[in-house]
C-alpha cells in the first residue's frame, strides 16, 4: 500500500512537472539603446530645446541687470574719491548687497529650470518606459532591455536591437498628438 501510494505520488508530480515544461516556450529578446533613444526622440529634443530657449531669454534678463550692476560699479569706483569716505561707504554696502542678490537670483533661475525640466523629464521617461512595456507586449517579447549610459547589457548582437523600431514608433506617436493638440486648439 506504502508503494503504490509513493507510485502515485511520483507519477502526479511527474505529471505536473511535464504540464510545466509544455508551458515554456521560446523566450524572444531585444535590447534599446536609451541613450540614442534619447537623443533622436522628437519630444525629447523638443523639451531639451524649450528649456534651452528659456534659460537664454531668462539669462538675457539677468544679463541686462548685471551689465548695469557692472556699470554702477564702474561709476562707483570713479565717484568714490570725489564723493568721501562716508558716501563710499554706503554706496559699496548697497552695491554688495546688491551683487549677493543679482548672485541669488541666478542661482534660484538655475534651480527652477532644472526643477521644471526635471519634472517634464521625468514624466517624458515615465511614457516612454510605458510605450515600450507595451510595444513589447504587442510584439511578442518576453524582455526588452536597456542599454546606454546605465548599460544593463555588456553585449548583445545587433540583430536584436530594436532602437530605431522604437524611436519611429515614439515619433509618429508624438507626432500624431502634436497635431491633434493643434486641431483642438484651431476649434476654440
Amino acid at each position: 500500500m506504502k508503494k503504490l501510494l509513493l507510485i502515485i505520488a511520483i507519477s502526479i508530480s511527474v505529471v505536473a512537472c511535464n504540464d510545466k515544461t509544455a508551458e515554456v516556450k521560446e523566450m524572444k529578446t531585444a535590447y534599446v539603446d536609451t541613450s540614442e533613444l534619447m537623443k533622436e526622440y522628437t519630444e525629447a529634443k523638443d523639451l531639451e530645446a524649450k528649456y534651452k530657449a528659456q534659460s537664454e531669454e531668462k539669462g538675457r534678463q539677468l544679463e541686462a541687470e548685471i551689465n548695469r550692476f557692472k556699470q554702477d560699479a564702474a561709476n562707483f569706483q570713479s565717484q568714490a574719491q570725489a564723493n568721501g569716505q562716508e558716501w563710499a561707504q554706503k554706496r559699496g554696502a548697497e552695491l554688495q548687497k546688491r551683487e549677493q542678490q543679482l548672485g541669488y537670483a541666478q542661482q534660484a533661475l538655475a534651480q527652477q529650470l532644472q526643477q521644471e525640466s526635471g519634472a517634464e523629464m521625468d514624466t517624458l521617461i515615465k511614457g516612454v518606459k510605458k510605450f515600450i512595456k507595451d510595444y513589447g507586449k504587442e510584439k511578442g517579447y518576453s524582455y526588452i532591455y536597456g542599454t546606454g549610459d546605465a548599460a544593463t547589457i555588456l553585449y548583445a548582437e545587433d540583430k536584436y536591437d530594436i532602437t530605431k523600431d522604437i524611436i519611429k514608433a515614439l515619433n509618429d506617436k508624438y507626432k500624431a498628438s502634436s497635431k491633434s493638440e493643434t486641431k483642438a486648439e484651431e476649434k476654440k
